[in-house]
Protein backbone atom coordinates (compact mmCIF):
# COMPACT_ATOMS: atom_id res chain seq x y z
CA UNK A 1 0.00 0.00 0.00
CA UNK A 2 1.32 3.42 -0.97
CA UNK A 3 2.09 5.93 1.75
CA UNK A 4 -0.36 8.79 2.16
CA UNK A 5 0.71 11.89 0.25
CA UNK A 6 0.70 14.82 2.64
CA UNK A 7 0.23 18.43 1.44
CA UNK A 8 3.46 20.38 1.09
CA UNK A 9 4.22 22.16 4.35
CA UNK A 10 4.67 25.51 2.61
CA UNK A 11 1.47 25.18 0.59
CA UNK A 12 1.03 25.01 -3.16
CA UNK A 13 2.29 28.52 -3.82
CA UNK A 14 -0.43 29.11 -6.42
CA UNK A 15 -2.34 32.41 -6.34
CA UNK A 16 -5.86 32.28 -4.92
CA UNK A 17 -7.95 35.01 -6.53
CA UNK A 18 -11.46 33.84 -5.73
CA UNK A 19 -12.12 32.86 -9.35
CA UNK A 20 -14.36 29.94 -10.37
CA UNK A 21 -12.68 26.68 -9.36
CA UNK A 22 -11.55 25.58 -12.86
CA UNK A 23 -10.01 29.03 -13.47
CA UNK A 24 -8.18 28.84 -10.15
CA UNK A 25 -6.91 25.41 -11.16
CA UNK A 26 -5.72 26.70 -14.53
CA UNK A 27 -3.84 29.40 -12.65
CA UNK A 28 -1.60 26.83 -10.97
CA UNK A 29 0.89 27.80 -13.69
CA UNK A 30 1.87 31.33 -12.73
CA UNK A 31 4.56 34.01 -12.95
CA UNK A 32 6.87 34.76 -10.03
CA UNK A 33 7.99 38.31 -9.28
CA UNK A 34 11.27 39.47 -7.80
CA UNK A 35 14.80 38.20 -8.12
CA UNK A 36 13.77 34.58 -8.73
CA UNK A 37 11.50 35.49 -11.63
CA UNK A 38 10.22 33.06 -14.23
CA UNK A 39 7.21 30.78 -13.94
CA UNK A 40 6.22 28.23 -11.33
CA UNK A 41 4.17 25.07 -11.50
CA UNK A 42 2.03 24.47 -8.41
CA UNK A 43 1.50 20.90 -9.63
CA UNK A 44 5.21 20.09 -9.76
CA UNK A 45 4.94 17.39 -7.09
CA UNK A 46 2.18 15.22 -5.63
CA UNK A 47 2.66 17.11 -2.35
CA UNK A 48 2.03 20.50 -3.98
CA UNK A 49 -1.07 19.10 -5.72
CA UNK A 50 -2.28 17.82 -2.35
CA UNK A 51 -1.67 21.26 -0.87
CA UNK A 52 -3.73 22.91 -3.64
CA UNK A 53 -6.60 20.47 -3.10
CA UNK A 54 -6.51 21.14 0.64
CA UNK A 55 -6.43 24.91 0.10
CA UNK A 56 -9.55 24.73 -2.11
CA UNK A 57 -11.37 21.92 -0.31
CA UNK A 58 -14.38 24.08 0.56
CA UNK A 59 -14.99 24.90 -3.11
CA UNK A 60 -15.58 21.21 -3.92
CA UNK A 61 -18.79 19.31 -3.15
CA UNK A 62 -18.87 17.77 0.32
CA UNK A 63 -16.40 14.95 0.75
CA UNK A 64 -14.80 15.26 -2.68
CA UNK A 65 -11.54 16.92 -1.66
CA UNK A 66 -11.23 14.63 1.36
CA UNK A 67 -11.64 11.55 -0.86
CA UNK A 68 -9.06 12.90 -3.30
CA UNK A 69 -6.55 13.60 -0.54
CA UNK A 70 -7.10 10.23 1.12
CA UNK A 71 -6.55 8.30 -2.11
CA UNK A 72 -4.12 10.56 -3.98
CA UNK A 73 -1.31 8.66 -5.68
CA UNK A 74 1.81 9.93 -7.40
CA UNK A 75 0.48 8.34 -10.60
CA UNK A 76 -2.51 10.75 -10.50
CA UNK A 77 -0.31 13.83 -10.90
CA UNK A 78 0.05 13.61 -14.73
CA UNK A 79 -3.74 13.48 -15.10
CA UNK A 80 -4.20 16.62 -13.02
CA UNK A 81 -1.38 18.39 -14.85
CA UNK A 82 -2.83 17.40 -18.25
CA UNK A 83 -6.24 18.74 -17.18
CA UNK A 84 -4.67 22.00 -16.00
CA UNK A 85 -2.85 22.39 -19.32
CA UNK A 86 -6.05 21.66 -21.26
CA UNK A 87 -7.94 24.30 -19.25
CA UNK A 88 -5.19 26.84 -19.98
CA UNK A 89 -5.18 25.94 -23.68
CA UNK A 90 -8.94 26.34 -23.99
CA UNK A 91 -8.88 29.54 -21.93
CA UNK A 92 -6.36 31.01 -24.36
CA UNK A 93 -8.41 30.03 -27.42
CA UNK A 94 -11.56 31.51 -25.87
CA UNK A 95 -9.78 34.78 -25.09
CA UNK A 96 -8.16 34.93 -28.54
CA UNK A 97 -11.26 33.80 -30.42
CA UNK A 98 -9.27 30.94 -31.96
CA UNK A 99 -10.24 27.36 -32.77
CA UNK A 100 -9.90 25.07 -29.74
CA UNK A 101 -7.41 22.21 -29.69
CA UNK A 102 -9.33 18.90 -30.10
CA UNK A 103 -6.82 17.19 -27.79
CA UNK A 104 -7.59 19.69 -25.00
CA UNK A 105 -11.30 18.99 -25.43
CA UNK A 106 -10.67 15.24 -25.26
CA UNK A 107 -8.61 15.64 -22.07
CA UNK A 108 -11.45 17.62 -20.48
CA UNK A 109 -14.10 15.09 -21.45
CA UNK A 110 -12.02 12.13 -20.29
CA UNK A 111 -11.32 13.78 -16.93
CA UNK A 112 -15.01 14.59 -16.43
CA UNK A 113 -15.81 10.89 -16.87
CA UNK A 114 -13.13 9.76 -14.40
CA UNK A 115 -15.52 9.52 -11.44
CA UNK A 116 -19.24 8.84 -11.02
CA UNK A 117 -21.69 11.66 -10.51
CA UNK A 118 -24.86 11.36 -8.45
CA UNK A 119 -28.09 13.37 -8.44
CA UNK A 120 -28.84 15.52 -5.41
CA UNK A 121 -31.92 17.51 -4.52
CA UNK A 122 -31.32 20.84 -2.81
CA UNK A 123 -33.68 23.43 -1.37
CA UNK A 124 -33.03 27.10 -2.07
CA UNK A 125 -34.59 30.33 -0.77
CA UNK A 126 -38.33 30.11 -0.37
CA UNK A 127 -38.23 26.32 -0.51
CA UNK A 128 -37.42 26.20 -4.25
CA UNK A 129 -36.18 22.73 -5.15
CA UNK A 130 -33.28 22.24 -7.54
CA UNK A 131 -31.89 19.02 -8.97
CA UNK A 132 -28.10 18.97 -9.38
CA UNK A 133 -25.48 16.35 -10.16
CA UNK A 134 -22.42 16.26 -7.97
CA UNK A 135 -19.31 14.10 -7.96
CA UNK A 136 -19.55 11.13 -5.63
CA UNK A 137 -16.80 10.72 -3.01
CA UNK A 138 -14.26 8.88 -5.17
CA UNK A 139 -10.48 9.00 -5.52
CA UNK A 140 -10.73 10.93 -8.81
CA UNK A 141 -13.86 12.93 -7.97
CA UNK A 142 -11.84 16.14 -7.58
CA UNK A 143 -10.37 15.67 -11.07
CA UNK A 144 -13.85 15.01 -12.46
CA UNK A 145 -15.31 18.03 -10.65
CA UNK A 146 -12.63 20.35 -12.03
CA UNK A 147 -13.23 19.07 -15.55
CA UNK A 148 -17.02 19.36 -15.24
CA UNK A 149 -16.65 22.93 -14.00
CA UNK A 150 -14.41 23.77 -16.94
CA UNK A 151 -16.92 22.25 -19.37
CA UNK A 152 -19.67 24.38 -17.84
CA UNK A 153 -17.45 27.47 -18.10
CA UNK A 154 -16.37 26.96 -21.71
CA UNK A 155 -19.76 25.71 -22.86
CA UNK A 156 -21.88 28.36 -21.11
CA UNK A 157 -22.51 32.09 -21.09
CA UNK A 158 -19.75 32.85 -18.59
CA UNK A 159 -17.22 32.02 -21.32
CA UNK A 160 -17.77 35.50 -22.78
CA UNK A 161 -16.41 37.08 -19.58
CA UNK A 162 -13.20 35.03 -19.46
CA UNK A 163 -10.10 37.21 -19.81
CA UNK A 164 -6.31 36.95 -19.79
CA UNK A 165 -4.66 39.31 -17.32
CA UNK A 166 -3.17 42.42 -18.89
CA UNK A 167 -0.52 42.85 -16.21
CA UNK A 168 3.13 42.83 -17.34
CA UNK A 169 4.37 39.25 -17.53
CA UNK A 170 1.24 37.79 -15.95
CA UNK A 171 -0.08 34.48 -17.32
CA UNK A 172 -3.26 34.20 -15.24
CA UNK A 173 -6.86 34.14 -16.39
CA UNK A 174 -9.91 35.58 -14.66
CA UNK A 175 -13.65 36.07 -15.15
CA UNK A 176 -14.46 39.74 -15.65
CA UNK A 177 -16.95 40.73 -12.97
CA UNK A 178 -16.70 44.51 -13.37
CA UNK A 179 -16.73 46.57 -16.60
CA UNK A 180 -13.49 48.35 -15.69
CA UNK A 181 -11.57 45.30 -14.55
CA UNK A 182 -8.55 44.59 -16.76
CA UNK A 183 -6.32 42.52 -14.49
CA UNK A 184 -6.41 39.40 -12.36
CA UNK A 185 -5.57 41.37 -9.21
CA UNK A 186 -4.93 44.86 -7.87
CA UNK A 187 -1.20 44.11 -7.87
CA UNK A 188 -1.16 43.45 -11.61
CA UNK A 189 -3.25 46.58 -12.18
CA UNK A 190 -0.70 48.67 -10.30
CA UNK A 191 2.19 47.17 -12.26
CA UNK A 192 0.39 47.86 -15.54
CA UNK A 193 -0.18 51.51 -14.59
CA UNK A 194 3.45 51.95 -13.52
CA UNK A 195 4.65 50.37 -16.79
CA UNK A 196 2.45 52.73 -18.83
CA UNK A 197 3.71 55.71 -16.85
CA UNK A 198 7.35 54.81 -17.48
CA UNK A 199 6.64 54.18 -21.16
CA UNK A 200 5.09 57.63 -21.54
CA UNK A 201 7.97 59.35 -19.74
CA UNK A 202 11.01 57.30 -20.80
CA UNK A 203 12.26 59.94 -23.31
CA UNK A 204 11.79 62.89 -20.99
CA UNK A 205 14.90 64.34 -19.25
Amino acid sequence: MEATILPAADGSGAPALGEPLPVEFGNTWYAVRGTQGGHRDALATPESLAAWLAEHAEAFPDGVADAALAGLAAADLPRYAALRDAIRSLSRTVVDGADPDPHAIAVLNDAAAAAPRVPRLSAGPGGALTAVEVAAPHRLAALSTLAAGAIALFGGGERARLRACGGPGCVLFYVKTHPRRGWCSAGCGNRARVARYHERHKDQP
